[in-house]
């Protein structure tokens, strides 16, 4: 079998989207041979089975990007020069995240035979990610609280943590800081960063001992939150025990999770956010607000509700566990992160698509 895949961005060092080199790796194990065409490429290694074009973003100057039509129309001639150039290079089509892919060539590749296969995991879709689906085979999520888990033809996906590389710490030369805690991921107001915050600043108030630390970039359009909810945690005080770092390729993560007790997340559940699985991989007490968590994982360790005040209780109750609580709750977590591996993803992946 032969595959395309379409995807954003291309790049081992891209704090957000790292983690997709690592896919590509894997199912070009099971995949005669593997087109990739993004939108934007920087430094990847893959085997000799897989090839790799880019619609250009990372030629354009920053003045360039400024003009939005010209830019998008730039990457239309591309899309449609590769999707025609390999057209006898393919016979399946897998897009990633991006609709857009679905939209621009939908009709080309079923006039051509090929089937289109979309991942899209997230909360929030339109009538675009309505007609986007009409012309796929199937379409794959991860969590029942997807927007595209209500259509027919979805099936539901391992996160596709690579739980060979995302381990405790007895191979790695890190250690867990006790009472420290971590947020890691891009910053954007859904991950609900300013809760975290907010609930940091309570714990301290209460004269709890910890330290805690934030790693991710901002978007641009995200830069004002990410300005707001910094100067708010200097407003609480928090300069002493709280860090903010910039984000950090996918693959030097399994350090910092292992470096923490307690990973934080209080994204919505609308997707199953993959750092909660590395964190989980890699031996943290994982406190998240995701409902797909509930009857998963040990209760104590899921949010109801997304305040600062149920967020400090919760953490306050992590860090008072005796250690044999924390081992056990550990124990089932990597368990239940390996059914989410990036092995059984890519072994259901190919099931479906050679079906």
């Amino acid at each position: 079998m032969k595959l395309l895949i379409l995807t954003q961005r291309v790049n081992i060092n891209d704090p957000a989207l790292g983690f997709f080199h690592r896919w590509i790796d894997e199912f070009s194990k099971n995949f005669e041979k593997i087109t990739v065409i993004c939108l934007q490429k920087g430094e990847y290694k893959f085997p000799e089975n897989v090839r790799t074009f880019s619609l250009g973003k990372e030629k354009l100057s920053a003045n360039s990007l400024k003009l939005s039509a010209l830019r998008k129309i730039r990457y239309t001639i591309y899309f449609w020069k590769y999707i025609w150039q390999e057209r006898k290079n393919y016979d399946t089509v897998f897009v990633h995240m991006n609709q857009e892919y679905v939209l621009l060539g939908g009709i080309f590749w079923k006039l051509f035979g090929k089937k289109i296969y979309m991942w899209r995991n997230h909360h929030s879709g339109s009538f675009l990610t309505d007609i986007a689906a009409v012309f796929c085979e199937k379409v794959f999520c991860t969590s029942k609280y997807s927007y595209t888990a209500k259509y027919k033809k979805t099936v539901l996906m391992p996160v596709g943590v690579d739980t060979s590389k995302f381990i405790r710490s007895e191979s790695l030369k890190v250690h867990k800081v006790r009472n420290s805690i971590l947020f890691l991921g891009r910053i954007a107001s859904s991950k609900n960063i300013h809760i975290f915050v907010e609930a940091l600043g309570l714990l301290k108030k209460q004269g709890i001992d910890f330290n805690a630390n934030i790693y991710g970039d901002a978007l641009p359009r995200d830069i004002p939150y990410f300005d707001k909810t910094k100067s708010r945690a200097r407003e609480l005080g928090l300069e002493g025990v709280l860090k903010f770092h910039g984000g950090v390729p996918n693959y030097q993560t399994p350090e910092i999770y292992n470096s923490h007790e307690i990973f934080v997340n209080l994204s919505s559940s609308g997707m199953y956010d993959k750092t909660i699985f590395e964190a989980m991989a890699c031996g943290c007490l994982v406190l998240a607000s995701n409902d797909n968590l509930k009857g998963q994982i040990d209760t104590r360790l899921v949010i109801d509700n997304r305040d600062a005040e149920e967020a400090a209780k919760r953490i306050s109750v992590i860090l008072s566990l005796s250690e044999e609580d924390k081992q056990k709750i550990i124990s089932d977590n990597i368990k239940f992160a390996e059914k989410h591996s990036l092995a059984a993803l890519s072994e259901k992946l190919k099931l479906i698509l050679s079906s």
